[in-house]
């Protein structure tokens, strides 16, 4: 169980864990991941192909069944992931090799560059897979699905998340 009463959807050995970088206040409130309407995440695993049908947030549990998991990178809740620094990340990351290593999914997928970045301690990250392993798993990062992230429309999200599904 993360703060604010949501529950982390883990297993083990997943496909993959979708790591978000912290709960957005409206989750914690809802009590459901992904709980704002403007967020695209239930859109996009869907339309990428990771389950056979649209889940709403209060469905998530239903994500393991298609071999999918769920985490944050950050348990804190905040009305936007821009209030966390890299130290909430660096802080935060022995918890989440931890529980990585514990359920050993076959690979995370961070979405959004920030929370990988603080914890690998690299300046410069691409879209996709990653060349180093956490926690001993495959590592993907993802464009955020918020709807705050204006760079990304549901077309170029849903073909990120795609080529993840495709590499499965």
């Amino acid at each position: 169980m993360q703060a604010g009463g949501l529950a982390e959807i883990l297993a083990p050995c997943l496909s993959v864990v979708f790591c978000g970088l912290n709960p957005a206040l409206s989750a914690a409130r809802d009590g459901h991941n992904f709980s704002n309407r403007s967020n695209r995440f239930w859109r996009v695993l869907h339309l990428a192909g990771f389950t056979p049908r649209l889940l709403r947030a209060d469905e998530e549990r239903e994500m393991l069944r298609y071999g999918l998991g769920l985490t944050s990178a950050v348990s804190r809740p905040t009305k936007s992931a821009s209030e966390l620094k890299n130290h909430d990340y660096v802080n935060a990351a022995p918890a989440l090799e931890s529980k990585i290593r514990n359920f050993a999914p076959a690979n995370l997928a961070f979405l959004g560059k920030a929370a990988y970045a603080a914890i690998s301690l690299r300046t410069h990250v691409e879209w996709g897979r990653q060349p180093d392993e956490f926690a001993g798993v495959s590592i993907w990062v993802l464009p955020n699905p918020s709807g705050l992230n204006r760079a990304f429309n549901l077309a170029r999200l849903t073909e990120h998340y795609r080529e993840l599904k495709l590499a499965l």
